[in-house]
């Protein structure tokens, strides 16, 4: 299994994506349009690397949507596996946290498939034309767990560097980061037959 970002081509294309949040309401590519820019957050509820970063995220997250920035948040693991991550708990992880953006949940894992997404957590930053502007790592702090024990930011508080730097510049209209690095996390948790080779 993959634990760390593909990191497709710079100017990829935003996917076209459909997905429901946990009240049913179906959101799509074009409800996040409109802006200076999109950000696609892959998480989970359970993930012990997305929730090192949790809080820092939300801060980063809600302050780019102030700032007209549209976010979204998606769930893609296989709930029959890992039912921590089905639609309730989401909700109760949103509103605990403050999200204000949506959170999906891609029932058919296509999002991911969409994406390329392979851990948790895996970013995705677009600019207002939907070109890939910023792939990869939230930061390079990582939460303290057997597979990190002794490497480079372990431990630390997330920051948010990374990314709050590519959002950033992509405000003040300056070209992406010269040096992008995958994140790093527990890898997708896909359904049987549904894996891709890359996963």
């Amino acid at each position: 299994m993959r634990f760390q970002s593909l990191m497709p081509a710079l100017g990829t294309a935003l996917p076209a994506f459909t997905a429901a949040d946990p009240a049913g309401r179906q959101y799509s590519t074009a409800d996040f349009a409109g802006g200076p820019g999109v950000l696609v957050a892959f998480i989970c509820n359970h993930c012990p690397f997305v929730l090192h970063i949790a809080d820092r995220f939300v801060e980063v997250a809600n302050a780019a949507v102030a700032r007209g920035v549209r976010v979204v948040a998606i769930s893609s693991n296989d709930v029959d596996a890992f039912p921590e991550d089905g639609p309730e708990p989401m909700a109760r992880f949103a509103a605990q946290r403050g999200f204000g953006f949506p959170y999906l949940y891609d029932a058919d894992q296509q999002v991911a498939l969409a994406f390329g997404a392979v851990c948790t957590p895996d970013f995705f930053l677009y600019d207002g034309e939907g070109r890939l502007y910023y792939c990869g790592q939230f930061d390079r702090t990582r939460p303290t767990t057997p597979h990190t024990v002794g490497k480079l930011g372990a431990g630390q508080a997330a920051t948010g560097d990374d990314l709050n730097a590519a959002i950033e510049a992509l405000l003040a209209g300056a070209p992406p980061p010269a040096e992008q690095w995958p994140s790093q996390g527990c890898s997708m948790k896909w359904k049987p037959g549904l894996e891709p080779e890359w996963g």
